[in-house]
């Protein structure tokens, strides 16, 4: 290759979901309204949680948790793909385009973990029911909540460091509405080596072995749910478990399809299809996955709207 084209570029062209310019009017309404959805669904829980004494507990605790990381996560995403189509321009610095990099990747790898702590969490309520209090302690749900936010920290920086080091010559298009790390490596004309084997020991760490835990968690729940005598305690049981389990199809289904499914069956088209599932689709659904079938999350936000509807009133 030519010296003058060992330049590393000074931003991308980020081609977004689609190419066609009469369906951009159309992405722009659907993902501003599933942003809009996501905000309000998710700060909703996150005051609920806070308000409402009845809900200080551990497992309303990580859902606050998860109700936070989510709002970040479409927030990091979304309003730059929204704003892109509005000024019709797709061009993103290269300083902005690995702060929304870090970002993604921070609060992606806080999804996969609070999901896991959540099973834990479910596990010792179901098996351990007598234990419970002593075992989530404030203490350790404390560090089941900081450790992965300092985790999460350092992978995403180290993630980071590592594409500094790299050289983007020839095309600066992104197929993607945001820039992830895999279409990014492919654009490098430098040794991206270092890189993916740094990706596929981060993604055992962050997407393998959390869910590897909550398959051994749900394992020992099914076993306890069993030997449980009456059918309705049961069904009572298991419905304590329903939320978090459709989360967890939703968000490692896409995940794992992303991240853990071989390069020679990945396209762009299926890349940004997974992206938009786990950047917009879950954060937006997961507050009415969690309130639809929890009474008492649903009393909350009853009772926290009547109160704000009282007080303008």
């Amino acid at each position: 290759m030519e010296p003058d084209n060992q330049t590393s570029s000074s931003e991308f062209i980020l081609l977004g979901l689609s190419e066609k310019p009469e369906q951009e009017t159309l992405l722009f309404a659907l993902f501003l309204c599933m942003y809009v959805v996501t905000v309000v669904g998710n700060l909703l829980i996150i005051l609920a949680i806070s308000t409402d004494s009845h809900l200080h507990t551990p497992m309303y605790f990580f859902l606050a948790n998860l109700s936070l990381v989510d709002f970040c996560l479409a927030t990091d995403t979304v309003p730059k793909m929204l704003v892109s189509i509005q000024i019709k321009s797709k061009s993103i610095s290269y300083s902005c385009c690995l702060s929304q990099m870090y970002f993604f990747h921070f609060f992606g790898i806080m999804d996969s973990v609070l999901i896991a702590v959540m099973a834990y969490d479910r596990f010792v309520a179901i098996c351990h029911p007598l234990h419970y209090p002593s075992i989530m302690s404030p203490r350790l749900c404390g560090l089941l909540v900081g450790g992965p936010w300092v985790f999460s920290g350092f992978i995403s920086l180290t993630h980071i460091l590592l594409m500094a080091r790299l050289v983007f010559c020839g095309t600066n298009e992104l197929p993607h509405f945001f820039c992830d790390l895999t279409p990014l490596l492919r654009l490098s004309c430098t040794d991206t080596s270092v890189n993916k084997i740094f990706v596929l020991i981060v993604a055992g760490m962050v997407i393998a072995t959390p869910f590897i835990c909550i398959l051994a968690s749900y394992a020992r729940i099914i076993v306890a749910i069993v030997k449980v005598p009456s059918a309705g305690g049961r069904k009572k049981t298991l419905s304590t478990c329903s939320s978090h389990l459709s989360v967890v199809v939703l968000f490692y289904g896409t995940t794992i399809g992303a991240y853990l499914c071989p390069s020679s069956v990945r396209t762009a088209v299926k890349e940004k299809a997974s992206a938009v599932m786990y950047t917009a689709v879950t954060p937006m659904l997961n507050p009415f996955i969690y309130s639809l079938r929890n009474r008492d999350l649903k009393g909350a936000l009853m009772k926290l709207v009547n109160r704000k509807i009282t007080s303008t009133s």
